[in-house]
């Protein structure tokens, strides 16, 4: 489960990863059973937009989700916010499942920091997965379905694209 800003963004590189069978747009890390977009947008509930994401360990590890996580989905440095989205429910988080998960997470932000690899510190909360709830039909797959839409064009199709050019061998373009 990802979070960093709004869940359009970070579905769309994901649903380019190899080895990923499904990514959902949704909420995580709140404290409101059910919440409804509107609900999370007030800032309230304790969620972030998120994205559960389902993979073939056999085609991509979690440690290279976490190197897209962290290098084109989004900016590990902003707190609350990333772009023009501002408030918790765009923070930057991890939702764990496993302790291996916990701990690779953990390794891997400390092995960001100690390289200096931001300018700034890193904000990105690595906590327990609670419960993940499935965001309106209208918000899956947005990019997919609004790729002329010019806060996607500015936002997130730039990620996208970032992600075929760094991580080439990961890129799928058939989705």
């Amino acid at each position: 489960m990802f979070a960093g800003g709004c869940f359009w963004g970070i579905q769309a590189v994901f649903e380019h990863v190899r080895g990923v069978t499904q990514a959902t747009a949704g909420y995580s890390g709140g404290s409101v059973k059910s919440p409804s977009y509107e609900e999370v947008s007030s800032g309230e509930t304790g969620h972030a937009e998120s994205v559960e994401v389902i993979y073939d360990p056999s085609k991509v590890t979690f440690g290279q989700l976490l190197k897209i996580f962290f290098s084109v989905a989004h900016d590990p440095t902003e707190l609350d916010r990333q772009g023009p989205d501002e408030g918790t429910q765009y923070r930057s988080a991890i939702f764990y499942e496993t302790p291996d998960q916990q701990r690779i997470a953990q390794a891997y932000v400390s092995q960001l920091t100690q390289a200096k690899v931001f300018p700034s510190p890193i904000v990105t909360e690595i906590v327990p997965f609670k419960a993940f709830f499935r965001a309106e039909n209208y918000h899956q797959d947005y990019v997919v379905h609004h790729p002329d839409n010019p806060y996607i064009r500015i936002n997130d199709l730039p990620k996208v694209a970032n992600l075929k050019k760094q991580f080439p061998d990961l890129y799928v373009n058939d989705r």
